[in-house]
Order: C-alpha cells, then structure tokens, then sequence
C-alpha cells in the first residue's frame, strides 16, 4: 500500500490536483482512498458529484451516544474511490489540527486501513500551518511519501518551504520522506525557473507541471475531476502523466506500518 501526502498552501489548487490524481490513479486499476485534512471539507467533492460529504468530526458530533459505523463516515466516490473528510471545529471553538487528530484515530479505531485494504491512499492536508495536527499524516506512521503543490507565488513557495522543513525534523525520525514538488501554474512570469531557484533553498526537485487550462473549470461545473469529464483531453493525460510519476516515486508499504 502507498500512503502519499499532498501538502500546499490554502487555495494553491492542492485539492483539485489531488481529486484529479485519485482519480488518474483509479483509471489506471489502483483502489484509491483519499482522506481531506482541511477544515473546509471540500477535498473530494469533485469525486461525488460536486456534493459535501459528511465529515468524521460531525458524525462523532451528532452521534456522541451511538456507535459510528465504517459506512457513516467512508463514501464511494468516481470509479470506486474510497473518499473521506476529517472535518474541522464548530467555527470560533476548537483547533482544527486537533479536529485531524480525532478524524484519524476514529479511522484507525475502526479499521479503515485493513477492511477495505486500498492499493494507495492519498492525505490531502492543508499546509498554511504545520502544527501537530496537520502534521500528523508525516508525523505518525500514515503517510510515506510527501508531495508539495505550490505556484511560482512567493505565499506558495513560503508555505512550501516550511513544509520540507518539518519533513525534514520528521524524517530523521524515520517517519516520511519528501518526494518532490508539483507546479500548479499560476501564470507567474518564469514560474518553472521561479520555482527552480527557490528549490535550491527549498530543496527537492519539480515531478511535474500542471499548466493553467480553463477545463479545470469546467470539470468543476459539473462537480467532476477532469479525468472523469473530460478524460480524452491534454489535461486528462497531464494528470495520468502526473499519477505515473507519483507511483513511481512513492515506495509500497506494509500495512502494518499504518500506525506506529
């Protein structure tokens, strides 16, 4: 099993690039679960049809005298994705961090990992802020690979640069590695060099390009990924290009290194 981590800054387009990679991957015969680390829980929407899904955190609010279920908080997205939303506090009470730590002992709690055994499971986690829980896919055994989406803006590539820094205090622990950067084209006049200089600070290299296309958009409109709406077009393979280089990159795993 390959555990990833998509970490980006807020708005950078981490999300949207990695519902598109999920489902890239599901094309090409991986058994996919996706976990949103993000309070806003808007991760896999373009997975289920443009809807919000019930979130771990608000099933454990509505439901703190019942037993939860794998099915109350696990739903079956585009080609069978397994997709799942950690949730966030009720606004102005609570620590959102702390929200993903209860999200992913609830998964363990009920034996996510092993019931439905997924080839690759992909933790998208916002990056503004690496706190203890947004650190915990890199922190605590879930992910193994860690990738970066980031633009040739100066918020993106700040944002990058304290993410490979707390892989980096993380990995000496032997918990997850860096694997590289994903460009998600902003328009930046030479945003590829851009990016490349401040790599050599950064560290790490660029695995791929995404170019800004009006597609994604439209894909979005109908509450789909591009390869799901548009899966014969340029951007279609741009992703499936992208879900190569990921896999090729990223290291199979026991599963029972899920948690350590």
């Amino acid at each position: 099993m390959r555990k990833i981590a998509i970490y980006g800054k807020g708005g950078i387009g981490k999300s949207t690039t990695t519902s598109n990679l999920s489902a890239a991957l599901s094309t090409m015969g991986y058994k996919v679960m996706q976990v949103g680390c993000d309070p806003k829980s808007d991760s896999v929407k373009n997975l289920v049809g443009g809807k919000k899904i019930t979130t771990v955190l608000d099933c454990l609010r509505e439901n703190e005298e019942t037993d939860l279920s794998l099915e109350d908080i696990v739903f079956t997205g585009y080609n069978g994705i397994l997709c799942v939303e950690a949730g966030g506090p009720t606004p102005g009470i609570g620590c959102a961090g702390r929200g993903i730590i209860t999200a992913f002992d609830k998964l363990e709690e009920l034996g996510a990992y092993t019931t439905y055994k997924p080839d690759v499971v992909l933790y998208d986690v916002l990056g503004d802020v690496v706190c203890g829980g947004f650190a915990m896919p890199i922190r605590n055994g879930y992910a193994r690979d860690v990738f970066i989406v980031t633009s040739g803006e100066m918020m993106a590539l700040y944002a990058a640069s304290n993410i490979s820094r707390a892989i980096a205090n993380f990995g000496v622990r032997g918990y997850a590695r860096y694997s590289g950067v994903i460009v998600n084209s902003r328009n930046v006049e030479n945003e590829v060099g851009v990016v490349n200089e401040a790599l050599k600070e950064i560290g790490g290299s660029i695995i791929s390009v995404i170019p800004r296309d009006g597609i994604v958009q439209q894909a979005e409109e109908q509450g789909k990924t591009v390869v799901e709406a548009f899966p014969d077009s340029a951007m279609a393979e741009c992703y499936r290009q992208l879900a190569r280089e990921v896999v090729s990159r990223s290291e199979d795993v026991n599963l029972e290194s899920v948690v350590a």
